[in-house]
């Protein structure tokens, strides 16, 4: 004989961590509501319940015409950590949209984000680290980290955080560098950036060579770089096993060897036989990188005189099947070949 019996299991495809959706278009707004709610455990579930659905492009849209982005922005100062880590991700997920970029960056959201740079849950970092990234790729969002005065807190916390963020942060900088690089010297930026050349990962290493390139356009950087001595790191980086690195390292001597101190510093350090090597390398970038740091350097008569012999050498780049390496060598040629 049966009976009925009411089970104690929830029924399926039910998340208790996560709100109940509302159907259609009044999903979001009902969520948005929810964020302000004064009940914890509200807030925890609208925020999963969000988390899910912004994803989806038209979804994020919907969250910024609700004006969600003043309760999240209050919300990243919640006393609660699950709190602060699930808004964090929301904002990230709507800074992957370009609708929502230029939300976050209108909204100011870059302000209440700082007061997360020193945040106990390393996870709540990682995101808060991943839209100031996001954030930067732009301008507009490179500009507001600098506005903020954000570049000399992430130049300190480089020394503190794990790999992850470290390369987050690091993104962050060259970003800000190619738009002001002068925050970053005044803020001890080159020694940071020294330190981090020398980092196992390459994922540490490519982004602290390329905030170098960014950092040595000014004078001011190229000087830096030289009294820092950072030059010999880049010429035993020109030898790294990550092609980003060699190509990175490259260009960052390039621009330092426009001065003449720098000149004399990369040929103290050996980086002639170097720079030759990665001249033939079959990639464009650390080819035609290498083949304009040659051409710097042949303009101290010490350069010329140890790239005469390599002539021949750097003409069979003549034939490279890219337009821009075959100028480059053209150009280290006639500069190596000059007589008065």
């Amino acid at each position: 004989m049966t009976g009925t019996r009411i089970s104690v299991q929830l029924p399926p495809n039910i998340d208790p961590t996560k709100a109940p959706v509302a159907f259609g278009d009044r999903a979001v707004p009902r969520l948005s509501r929810e964020l302000r709610s004064a009940e914890l455990l509200t807030r925890q579930r609208a925020l999963m319940s969000l988390c899910d659905l912004v994803r989806d492009p038209e979804r994020a849209y919907e969250l910024i015409q609700a004006g969600c982005l003043e309760s999240l922005k209050l919300l990243l100062c919640d006393e609660d950590s699950t709190v602060r880590l699930k808004t964090t991700e929301l904002l990230y997920l709507l800074a992957n949209h370009n609708s929502g970029r230029e939300a976050l960056l209108s909204s100011d959201v870059i302000s209440p984000l700082s007061d997360l740079l020193e945040e106990p849950l390393e996870a709540c970092r990682w995101n808060t680290h991943r839209v100031l990234q996001a954030l930067a790729e732009l301008p507009p969002g490179a500009l507001g980290v600098l506005e903020a005065g954000l570049v000399p807190r992430l130049v300190l916390r480089l020394s503190k955080e794990g790999e992850a963020v470290q390369e987050l942060i690091l993104t962050t900088l060259g970003s800000c560098l190619r738009v002001d690089a002068l925050p970053a010297l005044a803020s001890d930026g080159v020694s940071a950036l020294r330190v981090s050349l020398i980092h196992p990962s390459p994922r540490v290493r490519a982004p602290a060579a390329r905030a170098l390139v960014a950092i040595s356009v000014p004078l001011e950087g190229k000087v830096k770089l030289c009294e820092e001595g950072v030059v010999p790191e880049l010429v035993r980086l020109l030898g790294d096993d990550n092609a980003e690195v060699r190509g990175h390292a490259a260009a960052a001597l390039m621009n330092t060897a426009v001065t003449t101190q720098g000149k004399f510093l990369a040929l103290e350090a050996g980086a002639v036989p170097a720079l030759l090597v990665l001249a033939q390398c079959p990639g464009a970038v650390e080819s035609c990188n290498a083949l304009r740091c040659l051409t710097c350097l042949a303009e101290a008569p010490p350069g010329r005189a140890q790239l005469l012999p390599y002539v021949p050498l750097l003409q069979q780049r003549l034939s490279h099947p890219s337009d821009i390496v075959r100028q480059a060598a053209l150009t280290a040629i006639q500069v190596i070949t000059w007589t008065p």
